[in-house]
């Protein structure tokens, strides 16, 4: 079976077409600055294919993109489908799936409908999912079944002494105002994966897993099901990230507007895209830039470091507690999986809960590996994620369950 894996955003569009039950890959890329002067870029993994890279394409909309990514996949020459009749299913990332979902589903109008009345919730990313899915049927047909897979679906098992917030009730009764939670599609792959390596079946494991990257998250997972997790209602709650300030005292909004003369949303705006690394270093969002800066001596990039680890390592100690133990910390994302520092400083000192980290093990990036040493009674592993081949799978499963319906 093909599955094409579309992550649709709000000016961009990730693709990878694949074999879930192999997790063979044909060809992967990016559609980027959609509606602007159009970037592409197609990396066929079959040999005898070359890459493309093309710019000023015309994309003005999802659709132009979808299209230009079919005519890619189709090419005699660098093609690695000969018709679009090979494409047996399409799985969609779809950020928020509010209470709605709680596991990926099939698309029809229904599910849109649901999908879109969760855009207060998501208003950046979910209508650019709406649009990458009505791209598809709109090239493939209605015979091409669609999946969605939710980022917060994962999380929807959430207790509710986990998910509400102390304000007032009603917020919740008539808004819906609570943690949703993101990253799940990654949370869930890494924790399966984490059992599936270590031979063991979900439900008799206590796992804490750190997505660490751009956009930071961890979830307490016990028994296979998220009992807790940082993000929120939006992903800007939580750890401090790349660019996004995270958990904070709300109080400084109402400081920052009054003082400022600024808009409330406009101070949202400098939370999202100018706060965390970036607002704490005065260099870069980027991890790499402020290990590079810090090793210079910069001491705004170490201490920004610094604020995230500790944030990290207190965070695993919370959630421990969440499950009352437990028995694997995972790290996964671009920081987890390549920043072999940033792990060590992070677990350094809780080793009174039988956490740590064995330096040479830990020398390691973008490879599956435990970095914990020989006999600690908490397994310790970097796992890479491949949140692509998670929507791919629930693609497979859901189309062959509908099939025998």
């Amino acid at each position: 079976m093909k599955v094409l894996v579309i992550n649709a955003g709000s000016s961009s569009l990730k693709y990878q077409l694949m074999d879930p039950e192999t997790g063979k890959v044909f060809a992967k890329g990016l559609c980027e600055r959609i509606g602007l002067d159009g970037k592409f870029t197609y990396k066929p993994q079959v040999e005898g294919k070359e890459t493309i890279k093309a710019a000023d394409v015309a994309m003005p909309t999802h659709s132009e993109a979808i299209q230009t990514v079919l005519n890619a996949l189709v090419d005699p020459q660098n093609g690695v489908i000969s018709s679009m009749k090979e494409i047996d299913a399409v799985g969609h990332r779809v950020v928020h799936g509010g209470e709605t979902f709680a596991s990926s589903v099939l698309i029809n109008d229904e599910v849109l409908k649901a999908v879109e009345d969760c855009t207060p919730l998501a208003p950046l990313h979910n209508p650019a999912n709406i649009i990458g899915i009505e791209a598809c049927r709109k090239a493939l047909g209605d015979d091409v079944p669609q999946v969605a897979v939710f980022d917060t679906a994962f999380h929807q098992t959430m207790p509710e002494h986990a998910y509400l917030y102390s304000i007032p009730y009603k917020y919740y009764e008539n808004d819906k105002l609570r943690r949703y939670g993101f990253h799940g599609t990654s949370h869930r792959y890494v924790t399966l994966r984490a059992a599936e390596l270590l031979g063991k079946d979900p439900k008799d494991l206590k796992i804490v897993s750190c997505h660490l990257g751009n956009g930071s998250s961890l979830a307490a997972v016990d028994g296979g099901k998220c009992v807790d997790t940082s993000m929120g209602l939006t992903p800007l709650a939580g750890l401090p990230m790349g660019t996004r300030a995270g958990d904070m005292d709300v109080g400084v909004i109402e400081y920052v507007v009054n003082k400022y003369d600024r808009s409330i949303s406009s101070v949202m705006e400098g939370l999202n895209k100018r706060s965390g690394m970036m607002g704490l270093s005065g260099v870069s969002s980027d991890f790499r830039d402020l290990e590079a800066a810090a090793a210079k001596g910069h001491h705004r990039s170490a201490i920004a470091l610094r604020i995230f680890e500790y944030r990290v390592h207190k965070m695993i100690a919370e959630y421990a507690a969440a499950m009352n133990g437990v028995d694997v910390v995972i790290f996964t994302a671009g920081v987890g999986e390549n920043a072999p520092s940033t792990r060590a400083h992070i677990l350094e000192g809780l080793e009174f809960m039988g956490i740590t980290c064995d330096e040479e093990k830990n020398n390691t990036r973008g490879e599956e590996r435990i970095i914990s040493k020989d006999g600690a009674p908490v397994t310790v592993m970097v796992i890479p994620t491949n949140e692509e081949l998670m929507i791919a799978q629930d693609t497979l499963s859901i189309v062959e369950e509908n099939k025998n319906k």
